[in-house]
């Protein structure tokens, strides 16, 4: 597996005991995608799908909460991820679940989730 894949899920391990809501929370009232969606200051939104991958990408780059925001993405969408998180494509979050899962799954994490 690639290294980089490997050290990102490792980074995730530190959310590993971080409640549900708890992560929901930091996401929502931290994260930029959150901000803007509530303070109505959306980008220019071309609907074009890679301009506007690139735009969301360019948001989350910015974000202070983008490990968080992954460790979300996993949790509740898992290998059917999609759209910009954490600001990562599709393909390189797919991979990354997989190190991430077998991190939680294996025993890796200590206090593991299910």
């Amino acid at each position: 597996m690639n290294e980089h894949y490997e050290r990102v899920a490792a980074e995730l391990d530190e959310f590993a005991e971080l409640a549900d809501e708890e992560l929901a929370h930091t996401v929502r009232n931290t994260g930029l995608c959150g901000w803007l969606s509530t303070s109505g200051e959306y980008p220019e939104w071309t609907g074009e799908f890679r301009a506007d991958r690139e735009l969301a990408a360019r948001v989350c780059a910015a974000c202070p909460v983008q490990r968080e925001c992954l460790e979300w993405e996993f949790r509740t969408r898992g290998h059917a991820t999609s759209g910009v998180w954490g600001p990562l494509p599709e393909d390189a979050r797919r991979a990354i679940y997989k190190c991430w899962e077998e991190r939680r799954d294996g025993g890796t994490v200590a206090g593991e989730r299910p």
